[in-house]
């Protein structure tokens, strides 16, 4: 069999996954509060402090984001991969604990898949939730993924580069305060083709159960 090159496209995810910025990430606190016309400052007392702001500290249900190439399902690999190393590869990330990243890919034949699974870690459940309502906006033209964590979104994209087709599926899924990712596309280098869209959404939101149930376990 002879060897084909990859399409640009797909050459270019082979390189490592850019870290997310921070922003998401961050907590924000609330306005102040600000004194009525009618109050009046009562005096201080020797026993009092000028101020004494708040140290509720806010929970936390996930603390740091599970091994991401263990949340797979081998099944579910050997079925979306053909050919694949079922061990994946971590992709390496500036802080493990805030998001770890797994990928597999292989071309078997003619016939190439890839598959990406994230963990993303936020400060709370409503960064999380702030995350995941930018990113479909992002990704606009999908739909809701049913009992899929606290909400799930999927996407199927078609993109073509010299004539050479692509499919990718995307899902995001909020569960507390973590944000499940999930990448999956597939390309034929033979008929230049790319798999159906039915194909490729229901094998990424396959793979994000597997992941979503895997992240549950890690507590």
């Amino acid at each position: 069999m002879r060897d084909f090159p990859l399409p640009l496209a797909l050459t270019a995810r082979l390189s490592p996954v850019v870290v997310l910025a921070a922003a998401g990430w961050a907590l924000t606190s609330g306005p102040a509060a600000t004194p009525t016309a009618e109050h009046k400052d009562a005096p201080q007392t020797g026993n009092q402090s000028a101020s004494a702001p708040s140290t509720t500290a806010q929970t936390k249900t996930y603390a740091a984001a599970p091994a991401p190439c263990g949340s797979v399902a081998v099944k579910t690999l050997q079925s979306l991969v053909p050919g694949a190393k079922t061990a994946g590869k971590e992709i390496q990330s500036t802080d493990a604990k805030l998001r770890r990243t797994c990928s597999w890919n292989a071309l078997k034949g003619y016939d190439y898949r890839w598959l990406d699974v994230s963990f993303e870690v936020m400060n709370s459940d409503e960064a999380a939730q702030s995350t995941y309502k930018q990113r479909i906006t992002d990704k606009s033209g999908g739909g809701a993924v049913p009992g899929l964590g606290d909400q799930a979104y999927s996407v199927v994209n078609l993109t073509t580069e010299d004539k050479q087709q692509t499919r990718e599926g995307m899902v995001f899924a909020q569960v507390s305060n973590v944000l499940v990712v999930v990448t999956y596309n597939g390309s034929d280098f033979e008929t230049k083709k790319a798999p159906s869209t039915d194909e490729i959404n229901k094998g990424a939101i396959e793979a994000s159960r597997d992941a979503v149930t895997a992240l549950k376990g890690s507590q």
